[in-house]
């Protein structure tokens, strides 16, 4: 079920490109990543559950992957939510969650991560799987995002990120900035007819964080105890951070 929109921010970023959704979407997310992301947000989502919460968000969650991944995987009594500003990738989620989740349905709501529809400290995690980059990457309310997620986290809650990184070995960041580019961005954008969408995503992915570097910007946020996961010679990384 997808709820009521919530009020704009001005000046979104990438609003129009994540509102123009492309039918293949998924289809592409699988191309690109051989298939893996799905084994990456099975990663995320025991990574959200392993302290047994009892409400969850699924932030920027898309096409609801994310979410679908933790509805399958819990095993107590669950209180789940996914938020996301572009209307059509929540049209997809719902869809998708009448095959794929037990019940059939999904509770999803059309908001944005700058002023999220939760009172203070009411949730026990905060999952997002590859949106981190929009809200942060050259992002002008990057700062106004990570006070959103600290604020509704409840003392000790727990929000978990799983996203592109920058391998340490330079030989394997240089190969890998070349199959964003070489390969990510034309696939993306052959299926897709979007340039801007994967000319965004291929740059936005080999300029974005090293793992170090983000486990910076979280402490400064206010986050504490970040841990880090490497994947796939760290092209991935699952960031913990504990508020």
């Amino acid at each position: 079920m997808i709820g009521r929109a919530h009020r704009a921010v001005p000046g979104r970023p990438l609003h129009d490109m994540f509102t123009a959704v492309p039918p293949r979407y998924d289809l592409i997310n699988r191309i690109v990543t051989w298939g893996l992301d799905r084994k990456w947000r099975r990663r995320a989502a025991r990574e959200c559950l392993a302290s047994w919460p009892e409400r969850v968000l699924d932030l920027c969650c898309g096409t609801g992957d994310l979410e679908i991944e933790l509805a399958r995987q819990a095993k107590n009594r669950l209180a789940l939510a996914g938020i996301d500003y572009s209307r059509p990738m929540l049209a997809l989620a719902a869809r998708k969650a009448g095959t794929l989740v037990p019940g059939g349905s999904l509770s999803l709501i059309s908001g944005n991560a700058a002023s999220l529809p939760f009172p203070d400290g009411s949730l026990d995690c905060v999952g997002i799987s590859f949106a981190f980059r929009n809200l942060t990457y050259k992002n002008p309310l990057m700062q106004r995002h990570l006070a959103e997620v600290l604020r509704v986290l409840r003392a000790g809650g727990k929000f978990v990120i799983v996203e592109t990184s920058q391998p340490e070995n330079k030989l394997v960041r240089k190969l890998y900035h070349r199959y964003l580019h070489w390969f990510v961005y034309p696939v993306g954008y052959l299926l897709s007819g979007n340039r801007g969408a994967y000319h965004y995503f291929a740059e936005s992915a080999a300029h974005f964080y090293a793992t170090d570097e983000l486990r910076g910007v979280l402490i400064e946020a206010g986050f504490s105890e970040v841990s880090i996961q490497p994947i796939l010679f760290g092209a991935v990384a699952i960031h913990r951070a504990i508020k």
